[in-house]
């Protein structure tokens, strides 16, 4: 904390300073260090628009001691923000840099359907683009980032899936795209798909439907 105040200190100075020199005059204009442009990356037109209006409202002013609290508020409001990052330009310019979400599944919530975006927020299906597979059931949004970290450290590929099916036990099925159901126990999860995978690449086993491992030390093939 005491580093950020020198630093502002420091840039105070050195642009009183520089700009003293030149004109000492500029240092009565109430524009000095006023923020006057504000460059958006990461959206498109209409999106940089909205979050533009967003920002003015705020009556930002000094771009020293912005109040980023209050420019967080703004883009926490956007659910397809995962990150950003804020770079000041002295004297008068903003460029904010935003990261999107990843869109991983669709989940219907209340009879509206979503997107599940890797930031755990909801998001309008409208911003979907590509297929993405589909969650039946009604886990929290955080329960399904946790499995899907399992699958992401097991051997499958997450494209290969078609469809999750969470129960109140939490408990997951998933559905590959080849329509094979894989039927898993809450437990050792990434071991279950570790051990799914060796069998659906074994010729022996080609005409496999379901793969149960609900049960403790068993696979059930089908």
């Amino acid at each position: 904390m005491h580093q950020r105040t020198s630093k502002k200190i420091i840039i105070y100075f050195l642009l009183f300073f520089s700009i003293g020199t030149v004109n000492n005059i500029e240092l009565n204009n109430k524009n000095f260090l006023k923020i006057k442009k504000i460059n958006i990356f990461g959206f498109n037109d209409i999106e940089v628009l909205n979050v533009e209006n967003d920002l003015n409202n705020l009556n930002l002013n000094n771009i020293v001691f912005l109040n980023k609290n209050e420019i967080s508020k703004v883009f926490d409001s956007y659910n397809i923000v995962e990150n950003y990052n804020i770079f000041k330009n002295y004297p008068s310019t903003l460029n904010i840099k935003i990261n999107k979400t990843n869109f991983l599944a669709k989940i219907n919530y209340d009879g509206k359907t979503f997107i599940v975006g890797s930031n755990g927020k909801l998001i309008d299906e409208k911003y979907a683009r590509n297929y993405l597979p589909y969650i039946f059931g009604s886990p929290e949004t955080e329960e399904f980032l946790k499995f899907k970290k399992k699958i992401d450290k097991s051997k499958f590929s997450y494209e290969k899936i078609k469809n999750f099916y969470f129960y109140p036990s939490k408990r997951w099925d998933i559905e590959l795209n080849n329509e094979i159901i894989i039927k898993l126990s809450d437990l050792n999860v990434i071991n279950t798909l570790n051990n799914s995978y060796e069998f659906l690449k074994d010729e022996n086993f080609r005409d496999i439907k379901i793969i149960d491992a609900r049960i403790k030390n068993q696979i059930i093939i089908k």
